[in-house]
């Protein structure tokens, strides 16, 4: 049997199949490519409008708090955390969070951070007029000589302190520049201040939540290098502020004519008389006058007041020194800083505060934790239960909780009307919220889609 080659015929449309067969492939590849292209291009712009929805929210919880405080607080009294909504509250789709530090024991591992406003006044102010080197130095991860070096840079001379450092110091560096010479304008300042590293100025908490985070418990696996020790080790950051600041105003409390009239008012005047022979005591002719009183804390203990007589006119006194730290929300490294206070009662304070919280209407209960007249005099000077200054550190999510933002802003009250002194994106840092909440958004999500 003879066999027949194909025609040509047969040839071209056997060819003209492949070619077809090759477009149709790929036509199908670019309209794949294509498809992948357009979801990832509308999942980014979901996450975009997320991202836009999670930053009106965080506008609108600045315009919250600034409400809050301007008709909810008595000038000067720490807001109540039961009246201020500051966990997953819902703007739209969108939801917020304000980002605490609970100052009675936020050093341990949590999953989940505390919730609400942080104080500036429970920490120390580094333009405090009465701030010294040695009050410092024994701040987790302070040395002699980065505390001298804070005390120089921000003094107004050239003499170089103990252990402290001035323009020959930084003249000496690969890159020199001279010491400021003047107040810090922001805790950041610091990494400018000789011998001041990353590492101690930031410590382990790498996002900046007063959280210990898996990535700041694992050793050298992952950034921050931490040691592994089950504490958060939090860097200098959390001790120092440069915002408090206390409005001096109110009865002078060596003035013996406002403090008689001021406690006639409010004591009545029998009461009054006596407290103030106890203040004001008589001198004979040729006998020097009596010093002024230090502070706030001598004259409730000079005076002889009850706690409850002295907490009704404790608000209306004026403080006698600025950049005071309050012992109702200080920490115990801070309290620690303290003149009267240091190692011996700061644990002491601490334990007293939680314990009494009903008490904390003055620093009387200072005298009464520390049972100790004479150190409660020497903290006098340094210590208050007034807040002016508040940040407000503030997480959000939009829809289906994405776009996570976050803006740490401070308000000041202390000239009555809150205002915004600083506003800081710092949403780089990355999630701030902890474990279990991103674990309860991501099961949120998933219930939400499934519906």
């Amino acid at each position: 049997m003879k066999l027949h080659a194909p025609t040509k015929s047969k040839r071209e449309n056997g060819s003209l199949l492949i070619i077809v067969l090759w477009i149709a492939f790929g036509l199908v590849a670019l309209t794949l490519y294509f498809a992948h292209a357009m979801n990832q291009e509308l999942h980014a712009s979901d996450n975009r409008v997320a991202a836009l929805e999670a930053n009106q929210a965080i506008d609108g919880a600045a315009r919250y708090l600034s409400n809050y405080l301007a008709s909810s607080v008595y000038p000067g009294a720490l807001p109540n955390p039961a009246d201020l909504h500051c966990e997953a509250v819902p703007v739209g789709d969108a939801k917020f969070w304000f980002i605490g530090r609970d100052t009675n024991d936020w050093e341990t591992s949590t999953a989940k951070p505390a919730f609400g406003l942080v104080d500036e006044a429970s920490k120390i102010n580094l333009n405090a007029p009465w701030l010294t080197a040695d009050m410092i130095q024994y701040l987790p991860g302070m040395t002699p000589q980065i505390a001298g070096a804070i005390i120089d840079w921000r003094d107004s001379d050239g003499s170089v302190s103990t252990d402290g450092a001035e323009d020959e110091t930084y003249g000496r560096l690969t890159t020199p520049y001279k010491t400021k010479n003047a107040p810090f304008e922001s805790v950041e300042e610091l990494r400018l201040v000789a011998g001041m590293t990353k590492d101690i100025l930031y410590g382990e908490d790498a996002n900046e939540n007063g959280v210990l985070d898996a990535n700041e418990n694992d050793a050298d696996n992952s950034a921050p290098n931490d040691n592994r020790d089950g504490r958060l080790d939090p860097g200098l950051m959390e001790y120092f502020t440069v915002y408090s600041a206390e409005p001096m105003t109110g009865t002078n409390i060596n003035t013996q004519e406002d403090v008689q009239t001021l406690l006639e008012t409010t004591l009545g005047q029998s009461r009054a008389t006596e407290i103030v022979g106890q203040l004001f005591p008589r001198r004979g002719p040729g006998r020097p006058p009596a010093a002024s009183m230090s502070s706030v804390m001598e004259f409730y203990l000079k005076g002889g007041f009850t706690a409850d007589e002295f907490a009704q006119v404790y608000d209306n006194l004026s403080p006698t020194t600025n950049c005071l730290v309050n012992v109702n929300t200080a920490s115990q490294a801070v309290l620690e800083c303290l003149p009267g206070i240091g190692t011996d009662y700061g644990a002491t304070l601490v334990t007293y505060r939680e314990s009494n919280p009903s008490k904390l209407t003055s620093v009387a209960w200072v005298a009464e934790a520390m049972n100790n007249d004479t150190n409660a005099v020497l903290a006098g000077p340094y210590i208050t239960t007034h807040s002016y200054q508040y940040t407000a550190d503030i997480a959000a999510v939009g829809h289906h909780n994405r776009g996570y933002q976050r803006v740490r802003f401070v308000f000041d009250t202390s000239e009555g009307s809150p205002i915004i002194v600083r506003r800081q994106d710092i949403t780089h840092l990355g999630w701030a919220l902890g474990k279990d909440t991103r674990t309860e958004l991501l099961a949120s999500a998933k219930e939400t889609q499934t519906r």
